[in-house]
């Protein structure tokens, strides 16, 4: 079952990146800790399945869900996920199947039950708490960059955090690149002032106008974002919040992107 979940070549991309384990003490080191693979294993089956942490079995992967929470919790906080979807990122590119030119951005609601930091009152929900998924993908639909904010935050307050979160990708000769040409969002995104804002740092808006007919032909480039978050939300522990720190929240979010860009890459190289 750990080698469903996490495959080998996952885990050679991914074992470079975790932190060192703690040292041990000398006298009465107690239990030996349990192997990085099997938590990460019991992390991603928790992601794919949106079982609670306490359901998680423990013959399954051989650890508590307690203690893959734990683990969770240590590499999001040292930047694990983010410097494995940068890694992945620069795989796609070195093969061609990243497409930089035009890229699409949109947001999406999510009930958070048990409240916590990024919750706010969402206006399509009743007034419920909620939380907003932000992202941003490519013309393929590859997942860029996501970011979290409260469910009563207005998109368009995102574009640009969103925009600069887009990591320096390689893969290729020359600078590295972390800017697409093109930028096609909904009417949401209308904001003149922010038009100037991505002209400034060289990218050209593709925003549909408000009091415009549509049919502005935008769609045939913004869809694949849709497709992007029915990629990220097949993941069931992504539909609805549960977590109340939003940095855990977060970090099942990039690591979501992550699996999605492994998905991208050829036979050869999983």
């Amino acid at each position: 079952m750990i080698e469903e979940l996490v495959p080998d070549g996952l885990w050679k991309q991914i074992a470079p990146l975790l932190p060192p384990p703690k040292p041990r003490r000398y006298r009465h080191p107690g239990r030996r800790p349990i192997d990085d693979r099997a938590a990460l294993a019991g992390i991603v089956f928790v992601l794919k399945t949106g079982i609670t942490w306490n359901q998680l079995p423990t013959s399954l992967v051989g650890c508590s869900g307690v203690t893959c929470w734990r683990r969770l919790r240590d590499w999001t906080e040292a930047g694990v996920w983010p410097a494995l979807h940068q890694l992945l990122l620069a795989q796609l590119r070195a093969l061609g199947d990243l497409d930089l030119d035009r890229c699409a951005v949109d947001g999406c609601h999510v009930r958070a039950l048990k409240g916590g930091n990024h919750v706010g009152p969402s206006p399509v929900d009743r007034g419920r708490p909620g939380s907003k998924h932000h992202l941003i993908r490519d013309a393929g639909g590859i997942p860029l960059a996501v970011t979290l904010t409260g469910g009563n935050r207005n998109d368009v307050t995102q574009l640009i955090p969103l925009v600069d979160a887009i990591p320096p990708i390689r893969g290729r000769r020359g600078r590295r690149r972390r800017r697409p040409r093109e930028l096609f969002a909904d009417r949401g995104y209308d904001h003149d002032k922010y038009r100037r804002q991505l002209r400034q740092r060289g990218i050209t808006p593709r925003i549909a106008r408000r009091g415009v007919a549509h049919g502005s032909g935008l769609g045939k480039q913004r869809w694949v974002v849709e497709r992007g978050f029915a990629w990220l939300h097949a993941f069931k522990r992504l539909r609805t919040r549960y977590e109340r720190r939003a940095d855990i929240h977060l970090g099942l979010l990039q690591l979501a992107c992550a699996l999605i860009c492994y998905r991208q890459l050829p036979v050869v190289l999983k």
